[in-house]
């Protein structure tokens, strides 16, 4: 089922940053702190361009615009220190401290808080332990900024990608039928952001999590399927390969769940020796997280069952 499946699908990369100790990052686009860099310097740029182009301007008139591109500056800066202190959290899975960071802009316009907070909830609604109401009203406020997110940018693969997430994640309080509704909402998300952006991995790893699990689609949801749609999704254990693939070459080795999923596809294909190798990557995965540490669980199990 689409719904359940992303539930525990953490999307991560690997990112090597100077001077930042925790190097395990969990859906960070590798450009985003070059490019708040850019932004900010090129604010700079622009002011003294102005100022250059029009020598007459009086003291006075060089005094506010001055203090105008100041404050635009410093506001550039502030948002870069915030979201670069929000990556570092979350590549320390810092969970807690990175939501009550990130929900002083639950209010804000900027896509990149947005749906850094939509992210930084459903995390927090996946701790262990978490109380059922809690978890509920965390899974739904996500909703919320990834939906708000979206809405302010939607150039923004990110903002796709999580929305995709978090839609999905809804379904799971509402019903199959709600859940199968939105499949094609899912899928049409994390598409449009793989296109936006063809290097985030763990787009492509969720889109081919959700082709796996259309491709073993119980009978009896099937069915409901058919009652939904004239052509219900359907989709292969082929296609599914080819995105989990894909992302293994655009960022290898960049998630356990990514090499769990490439064996069980292989294994679903026939293809034993292939399934083993990727198995054993698995399960050889450093765990850094409670995930990394089910999936090793899920490997050993299957590579037990292999013999």
């Amino acid at each position: 089922m689409s719904g359940q499946v992303l539930t525990r699908c953490v999307s991560r990369t690997l990112l090597s940053t100077s001077g930042v100790k925790c190097a395990k990052f969990r859906g960070t686009n590798r450009n985003y702190w070059t490019n708040f860099r850019r932004k900010s310097a090129s604010l700079t740029r622009g002011g003294a361009v102005v100022l250059l182009g029009f020598p007459t301007m009086s003291c006075l008139l060089y005094e506010a615009h001055h203090r105008v591109q100041s404050s635009a500056v410093v506001h550039a800066l502030e948002k870069e220190e915030v979201l670069e202190q929000a990556d570092y959290l979350y590549s320390c899975a810092e969970t807690e401290k990175l939501y009550q960071l990130l929900l002083q802009y639950k209010n804000s316009d900027d896509t990149e808080f947005l749906w850094r907070l939509a992210r930084a909830s459903r995390d927090l609604s996946l701790l262990p332990d978490m109380e059922a109401g809690r978890k509920k009203q965390l899974v739904y406020e996500a909703f919320e900024y990834a939906k708000k997110a979206l809405e302010k940018d939607d150039s923004s693969f990110a903002a796709h990608k999580w929305y995709a997430i978090c839609i999905s994640d809804v379904g799971d309080y509402e019903g199959v039928k709600v859940k199968i509704g939105n499949s094609y909402i899912i899928r049409q998300h994390l598409e449009t952001a793989i296109k936006l952006n063809p290097k985030d991995a763990t787009s492509l790893h969720i889109l081919g999590y959700w082709c796996f699990a259309f491709a073993e689609l119980p009978w009896y949801q099937r069915k409901v399927a058919a009652v939904i749609f004239a052509s219900p999704p359907t989709s292969s254990y082929e296609e599914a390969l080819d995105f989990f693939l894909k992302a293994e070459e655009v960022d290898p080795d960049f998630y356990s769940k990514n090499m769990l999923m490439l064996g069980r596809t292989y294994l679903a294909l026939k293809d034993k020796e292939k399934a083993l190798q990727w198995l054993t990557k698995a399960k050889e995965y450093p765990p850094h997280t409670h995930e990394d540490k089910e999936v090793h669980k899920e490997a050993v199990d299957l590579l037990k069952k292999l013999g």
